[in-house]
């Protein structure tokens, strides 16, 4: 199993406040059944501390210590990137880093009430310089619940999403756990990632959340979720079935 998106990395931004921690968070994650993460560190236009060159740093230095101790796990290095407007300036300078460090894909992380008016022009750009957008945990946009076809306009369109793995079994709330849901239902969905970022606030949750998609939407929906993941890591293209749109007045049955 893969996680694209946790902040295990020691002393950054929200992440693991300590070696200690992290690897406490690695342990966690092999009882879940993770054998890769991604290090998401958030990026924040101008900020130094989480560059793409202290990120590179961290995960050979936390790479290093899992070896010494036998810990099964990889740590991939890879951004959590707050949306703004000069993001490709960034992904071109080195500034802001991909996914997996070389791959096309990266993370927008958007803001939790709205959606900026210029993430369609965004979008766009970054496609067209063959970069594969992926909106990060879209389900606790408070905008796109209220406007769900804003979401289906962006995949249409050809971003991909990331759906909180605590979201799927309700850590997030009943209206958030409905939505990404729908999501999954309606095709709007692409990746299941953890966002773990200690071993006690925000945990894992993936097992779980694979088992309610199990539960809900069947073994297939599970697979591909966890194909989708490992295209990432090996920079392929993400098979997409075709989004609709949801309907917002017929409520979805939410599975556990």
């Amino acid at each position: 199993m893969i996680d694209i998106n946790c902040h295990i990395l020691p002393g950054m931004d929200e992440g693991a406040k300590s070696l200690t921690e992290s690897l406490k968070m690695a342990d966690i994650a092999v009882q879940q059944g993770i054998t890769h993460i991604i290090a998401t560190p958030h990026h924040t236009e101008g900020d130094a501390a989480t560059s793409a060159d202290n990120i590179i740093g961290a995960v050979d230095y936390l790479n290093g210590k899992l070896k010494e101790q036998d810990v099964p796990l990889k740590i991939l290095p890879g951004q959590e990137p707050r949306v703004y407007g000069e993001m490709l300036k960034g992904l071109r300078s080195g500034e802001v880093l991909p996914l997996n460090q070389t791959s096309e894909y990266v993370f927008i992380n958007l803001p939790r009430d709205y959606v900026p008016h210029y993430l369609t022009q965004l979008q766009f750009d970054l496609q067209i310089a063959e970069y594969k957008p992926i909106i990060v945990h879209p389900e606790r946009n408070q905008e796109l619940i209220a406007n769900p076809d804003k979401l289906y306009r962006m995949v249409k369109n050809g971003a991909l999403t990331q759906i909180t793995a605590a979201s799927i079994v309700g850590k997030s709330g009943k209206k958030i756990q409905k939505f990404a849901h729908q999501m999954i239902q309606a095709n709007l969905g692409h990746f299941i990632a953890s966002e773990a970022n200690n071993g006690h606030k925000k945990s894992f949750y993936l097992k779980q959340a694979y088992g309610t998609i199990k539960n809900g939407f069947g073994n297939a929906m599970v697979y591909q979720f966890m194909e989708n993941s490992q295209y990432i890591v090996d920079n392929l293209t993400v098979p997409k079935e075709q989004p609709e749109r949801i309907r917002i007045k017929k409520g979805l049955r939410i599975f556990s």
